[in-house]
């Protein structure tokens, strides 16, 4: 018996990356997954993200480890698709016991040449997409009594960050919605937190990296920079946290903010 075991964990952005990494953890400790992902290419911003190739094998290792899987392909900003993905997991496992909210973009640009489109595909996919996701799950997780919700927010949903007022501003919303949360949702025995990692290896630090014709470990050596002799973390690191905010080891840690920064904050 996993710690997880009889548990269902939704999951967005789980294709590939951090939500990856994270389904795969939960999976080995006992719980069933609900793995939502975009699974194609969108308008902005111009990396690789999780394709339906991804999106399915993660369920193959699912399985393969004796729990089970559902799969959903859509936008988080589109409330059908949220929707539809959350019905499917209610009718699949009959119920939601944990919402890690991991879906996000990140892209530089300058104030003065940001686009609206820049600027509103940041916002809504990092701040409205959890919102979305979220008021979908909760009524679920208000009738069974209990639930946890972690959001995926960034050292820069506690700091500024250079040519990325958009990305800082969606993550700084993120956390003050895991704040408001918290309070909303104390008394139906609901815990929120948020989690904020300095950055993180995976195919989005990559592609990130090549948008602005580099590397990146050029950009994390360009950056305030890392205490500990590391570049970045692994997605490992970010799993081994979210399964501990999501178990009993937590269960009384809400509207708290967890980071895993590697010291950058300590600045």
């Amino acid at each position: 018996m996993g710690e997880f075991t009889g548990k269902t964990a939704f999951i967005t952005g789980a294709a590939h990356g951090q939500g990856r990494a994270a389904a795969l953890l939960l999976a080995k400790l006992g719980a069933d997954i609900a793995a939502f992902d975009v699974a194609r290419q969108i308008e902005y911003p111009a990396y690789e993200f999780g394709d339906a190739k991804e999106l399915e094998s993660l369920k193959e290792e699912v399985e393969a480890l004796g729990q089970r899987a559902v799969i959903a392909s859509g936008d988080v900003r589109d409330d059908r698709a949220v929707r539809e993905a959350i019905d499917k997991t209610i009718s699949a496992f009959g119920k939601i016991d944990i919402l890690f909210n991991n879906a996000g973009i990140c892209a530089y640009a300058a104030l003065d040449s940001m686009t609206d489109d820049e600027w509103n595909a940041m916002i809504d996919i990092n701040l409205k997409g959890p919102f979305n996701v979220t008021r979908r799950a909760v009524p679920h997780m208000i009738k069974a009594g209990r639930g946890v919700i972690i959001n995926n927010s960034s050292v820069m949903g506690l700091r500024g960050g250079n040519r990325l007022s958009h990305y800082t501003a969606s993550k700084w919303g993120l956390t003050g919605l895991t704040k408001a949360w918290a309070i909303e949702l104390a008394p139906h025995n609901i815990r929120v937190v948020s989690i904020h990692p300095t950055g993180v290896n995976t195919p989005m630090n990559d592609g990130l990296a090549a948008m602005e014709g580099s590397t990146p470990l050029e950009i994390a050596e360009r950056s305030a920079g890392n205490l500990l002799p590391v570049p970045w973390v692994e997605t490992e690191d970010v799993a081994n946290l979210v399964v501990w905010l999501a178990g009993d080891k937590a269960r009384y840690v809400t509207g708290a903010q967890f980071v895993l920064d590697a010291g950058l904050l300590s600045r």
